[in-house]
């Protein structure tokens, strides 16, 4: 029994790693290098900040202690599922920015799924303990800090769901659609080779994110957020 368990077992594992193959065969390369990474991130942005409801995330952004982006997260799925992006982070304090830092968001799951589809994040950081999640080696979101799909609708809806105090909110956009996504159960983890490329030493993610944000290469992204902000005015 055991050995017919693992053959089944190894037969799932392999279905996921072809719908993961597939995946990446069919959408463009993900981001490998932190300029592009940047790039694609003020791609994400830009998107986001053109959908009709993005009012309601710039309200949110317009307090967040630090905004994270992830342009490209793949999701593959045959009963056993895996998702993994790469992303980066701004810390934001008395109206100035600072980084970035880089870091690896994914996670796995067991349920009825199949399918696979990739999908870019926004994740909008409200406290400090969220702020601290980006900071560990490994914080598992849901269980070492509170996360939340991002409020969308109507600004009076977004208003109560703020109420809620979740440490960090998440907005997606797959296929053109705007949406808040929950992030239960998802792993951050530091990007040590990225933060390492970017500023060219070994660098902790807290003192990364010390530094103030006014490089020539994360200069556009900064501004593109000043621009989402006047959305929320």
């Amino acid at each position: 029994m055991r050995k017919k368990g693992g053959e089944v077992m190894r037969k799932l594992l392999g279905a996921v790693l072809v719908l993961a193959i597939f995946v990446l065969g069919t959408f463009p390369a993900a981001a490998v290098s932190p300029n592009s990474l940047i790039e694609d991130s003020i791609d994400v942005l830009r998107a986001m900040r053109d959908q009709d409801d993005a009012r309601n995330m710039a309200d949110v952004v317009e307090g967040a202690h630090a905004v994270a982006f992830v342009p490209s997260m793949v999701k593959a799925g045959f009963i056993l599922g895996g998702e993994y992006g790469e992303g980066l982070i701004l810390r934001k304090e008395n109206g100035k920015w600072y980084g970035p830092s880089f870091y690896n968001l994914g996670g796995g799951s067991l349920g009825f799924q199949i399918g696979a589809q990739k999908i870019s994040l926004i994740l909008v950081v409200t406290n400090e303990k969220g702020v601290e999640a980006f900071l560990s080696s490994k914080t598992k979101l849901g269980g070492d800090v509170s996360v939340a799909a991002g409020p969308v609708g109507r600004r009076a809806e977004a208003a109560t769901d703020a109420q809620m105090k979740a440490s960090i909110y998440s907005y997606s956009m797959t296929k053109g659609l705007f949406a808040g996504l929950s992030l239960e159960g998802s792993v951050i983890s530091i990007s040590v080779k990225r933060n390492e490329e970017y500023w060219k030493k070994k660098i902790s993610a807290a003192d990364a994110l010390r530094k103030p944000a006014d490089d020539k290469r994360i200069r556009p992204l900064v501004e593109e957020l000043g621009r989402l902000a006047k959305r929320a005015r």
